[in-house]
């Protein structure tokens, strides 16, 4: 008979962090071997999630099985001068081996400073006993500084409330997040240069699009264009195989036009990075809740595919690059969102509507994004451990 060895045991946090929920792991509670990067840790939190998995389910894991509930975070107590929390992120694939280190989860962001809290990484006297803890954060996939206002009561982390989030279906405690300097200040945001490019995609066509690296890097097209109205909730998307097939090739090849791969062929294993989205003027439609968006309650509509799918809401770090792309005339999302001086914008995507601020200003030769703001939502689900079978 075989000897198999038991399952081990390893404290963790499923939080659910703006329209997305991952497990949370402080760093020093990962086995040895986790807790440097490499195939060794990969391997572990694939198997946490549940990936891959060739049903599409996360069954045997603790994923969702959608590009927003495939995440993993491991938090560890700064190195870094002048903040309290370094936080890594991976984008964990469902179908294939492989987890993308490439980028970062805007909406898991918004939990981060909780756990952090709660979990002993902010010195104490840095949490008021009542009023609103202010973590910073340092983003370790791309090395930028994020700054999450935290709401505190009784010295312990608020998580309930009457913040609305479209996306997410019961009301918490609104947390504040502010991206500072989201786009690289040694290089243009733009990596061509250019507010707008073309790109030529065989069998496809030639499209115009803004290419723009702030938050995460992004591909932005008209809907019309694509062939679409901008209204698109997720089933007009996600249920035509051709469709996302087609978007796949197109970000495929803006990957390679942006810099980030040399061929085509390497999108497969950065699928995180770019994000492809397609925008419109602000049109009414009713969204999956059935709630009905009025065009006047908005300054366009926006459409994001994550991991191969359109998103059911926004992602964070797509948010961040609309609110920056907004705020610069010349963009197809100012564009859209009627151009000029925008500082701030409103959008509609598939669960309703999101408000996100930025500040831009143009520098010799190229534009500098200063800081992007949005508020999110987050709370804890589940605490205790994790199990799986030892490597």
């Amino acid at each position: 008979m075989n000897q198999f060895k038991p399952q081990i045991k390893i404290p963790a946090t499923y939080m659910r962090g703006g329209t997305s929920k991952g497990v949370f792991f402080n760093l020093t509670d990962l086995p040895e071997y986790a807790q440097q990067p490499g195939e060794a840790r990969d391997n572990l939190l694939l198997r946490v999630i549940g990936s891959p998995d060739p049903y599409g389910k996360h069954t045997d894991g603790m994923g969702g099985a959608t590009s927003s509930t495939s995440k993993t975070v491991i938090l560890s107590k700064s190195d870094k001068a002048d903040h309290d929390v370094n936080y890594l992120f991976g984008q964990v694939a469902i179908d294939k081996p492989f987890i993308d280190w490439s980028g970062n989860c805007g909406n898991l962001t918004a939990a981060v400073g909780a756990f952090a809290i709660s979990n002993g990484l902010v010195d104490a006297n840095k949490v008021p006993e009542n009023g609103v803890a202010v973590v910073k954060i340092w983003q370790a996939n791309i090395s930028k500084t994020i700054v999450a206002h935290v709401p505190i009561s009784n010295g312990e982390v608020q998580e309930t409330g009457d913040f609305e989030l479209d996306g997410v279906t019961f009301p918490a405690a609104e947390v504040v997040v502010e991206f500072m300097d989201p786009s690289d200040p040694d290089v243009d945001m733009f990596p061509s240069g250019n507010l707008v490019d073309t790109i030529t995609v065989p069998d496809e066509g030639t499209f115009e699009v803004t290419m723009i690296s702030a938050g995460i890097p992004m591909l932005f097209f008209r809907a019309s264009d694509l062939g679409y109205e901008g209204t698109e909730l997720q089933e007009a998307i996600n249920g035509d195989p051709a469709a996302l097939e087609r978007f796949e090739k197109i970000r495929a090849y803006g990957a390679v036009k942006m810099g980030l791969i040399g061929h085509i062929d390497e999108a497969k294993v950065r699928q995180h990075t770019p994000k492809i989205a397609f925008v419109a003027p602000a049109k009414s439609y009713a969204a999956s809740s059935g709630k009905v968006v009025e065009a006047n309650t908005i300054d366009l509509n926006v459409r994001a595919l994550s991991m191969g799918k359109l998103h059911h809401a926004m992602m964070g770090t797509a948010a961040v690059a609309i609110a920056t792309a907004a705020a610069i005339p010349g963009t197809l999302v100012n564009e859209a969102a009627g151009g000029g001086d925008l500082n701030s914008v409103t959008f509609g995507h598939p669960s309703g509507t999101l408000k996100v601020g930025a500040e831009a200003l143009q520098e010799p030769g190229r534009w500098q994004a200063k800081k992007a703001v949005m508020s999110r939502s987050a709370r804890v689900l589940m605490e205790g451990f994790v199990r799986v079978p030892e490597a």
